[in-house]
C-alpha cells in the first residue's frame, strides 16, 4: 500500500513538471516567435525605407530633368517672342504707311469677328 500512495503523489508530481517543462517550452517559444517578428519587422521597415529613398531620388532626378526641359522651352519662347517683337519694331520704323493699313484691316476684321448682332 506504501507504493499505492506514493505512485498518484509521483504521478502528480510528474503531471505538474511536465506542465512546467510545457510552460516553459511555450514561453520560450513565445519569446523566439516575438524575436522573429520584430526581426522581420525591422527587416520590412529598412527595405521600405530604402524604396522610399529610391522613389524620392527617381522623383526629384525626374523634376530636375523637368525643370530643364521647362526652363529650355520658357527661354526658346522669349527668345521668338523677342524676335518678334524686334521684327515688328523694324517692319513699323521701316515701312509705317503700311503697318498702319495693316493695324486697321486688321481692326476691322477683328471688330466685324466680334460685333454684337
Amino acid at each position: 500500500m506504501t507504493e499505492e500512495t506514493i505512485t498518484p503523489n509521483t504521478d502528480g508530481q510528474v503531471a505538474k513538471d511536465n506542465l512546467a517543462d510545457a510552460k516553459a517550452h511555450a514561453k520560450q517559444a513565445a519569446e523566439e516567435l516575438r524575436a522573429a517578428a520584430e526581426a522581420k519587422a525591422r527587416e520590412l521597415k529598412t527595405a521600405a525605407e530604402a524604396k522610399a529613398r529610391e522613389f524620392r531620388e527617381t522623383a526629384n532626378t525626374k523634376a530636375g530633368e523637368y525643370r530643364e526641359k521647362a526652363e529650355h522651352f520658357y527661354g526658346d519662347a522669349r527668345a521668338k517672342a523677342r524676335t518678334w517683337q524686334d521684327e515688328s519694331e523694324a517692319f513699323v520704323r521701316e515701312k509705317p504707311l503700311k503697318a498702319v493699313v495693316w493695324a486697321l484691316v486688321a481692326g476691322f476684321f477683328l471688330g466685324a469677328l466680334f460685333r454684337n448682332k
